[in-house]
């Protein structure tokens, strides 16, 4: 039997938080206090004592970059405004961007910080993702095996009418449209996977490369990871070799952290 997902949400009065809202917060919290610590442990105090405003920017940077990434991908510029769309590595690029010009602002080594950084986004990231599994966003394909979940409330119902006009999956003949389909929970998946790139970051957090070198690390793993999950999401975006744009991003971001690790690989 399929596990039937429900929302999570918490309620204060009027105000109504979702589940999502809440793990991105947890996740930046979390990321935060990793990287202050992280620093402080190398002897870095001044950039530790920057990293509150950094994590500032960072939300900022991802909260712009996701919806614009998302405005891009559906060609709606009111979808900048809509409650979803915050796109992973719209997000990624966008705080990178902003926290790169901030740290050069404040004339700190870019670098440094984001090779602790990198060990942050990890653990962020799979605090964050449980947030997608709480309001029943970025799902993936039609599956019957062990934890195979069904979205009756997701964002957007995992139902047989959805899955065929967003993500075109095709149906048997009299498939009902409004029938609740069991699929993949790829929301977990990343889950596990962030706290697996956490793991190796965290092991690798003592090595005496080049600044830079781990953060390169981060990039590498970061990209297989979403290489591989993709492969079992619900989407209507493959158009490179079947591979979809978020695929072919991370194709992308593994080349630049193979580079960047190349490039920094020997001792300090």
């Amino acid at each position: 039997m399929p596990i039937v997902h429900h929302p999570t949400t918490l309620s204060l009065g009027p105000l109504e938080i979702t589940g999502f809202g809440l793990a991105v917060l947890a996740g930046f919290a979390i990321a935060q206090i990793i990287c202050q610590r992280e620093l402080w442990r190398r002897g870095q105090d001044k950039e530790a004592a920057a990293i509150p405003d950094i994590v500032m920017a960072a939300l900022i940077g991802t909260l712009i970059g996701a919806k614009s990434y998302y405005v891009v991908l559906t060609g709606d510029p009111s979808a900048f405004f809509s409650r979803g769309g915050f796109v992973f590595w719209g997000g990624f690029m966008g705080a990178v961007a902003l926290c790169f010009a901030f740290i050069r602002y404040k004339k700190l080594d870019f670098l440094r910080i984001a090779d602790v950084a990198g060990i942050a986004i990890a653990a962020g990231y799979a605090v964050g993702r449980t947030g997608c599994w709480a309001v029943g966003d970025d799902y993936g394909r039609p599956w019957d095996g062990f934890l195979a979940t069904q979205f009756p409330e997701g964002a957007p119902p995992s139902t047989a009418a959805v899955m065929s006009q967003q993500f075109g999956v095709i149906f048997p003949p009299g498939t009902s449209p409004s029938e609740v389909i069991a699929v993949h929970p790829t929301q977990l998946y990343e889950t596990v996977m962030g706290f697996g790139m956490f793991a190796i970051l965290w092991a690798f957090r003592k090595h005496t490369h080049k600044a830079g070198w781990l953060f390169g690390l981060y990039c590498v793993v970061a990209g297989v990871e979403r290489f591989i999950v993709e492969f079992f999401r619900a989407k209507d975006d493959r158009f490179v070799a079947g591979l979809t744009v978020a695929q072919v991003i991370g194709l992308t971001i593994i080349l630049i952290g193979v580079g960047l690790m190349a490039s920094r690989r020997k001792p300090a």
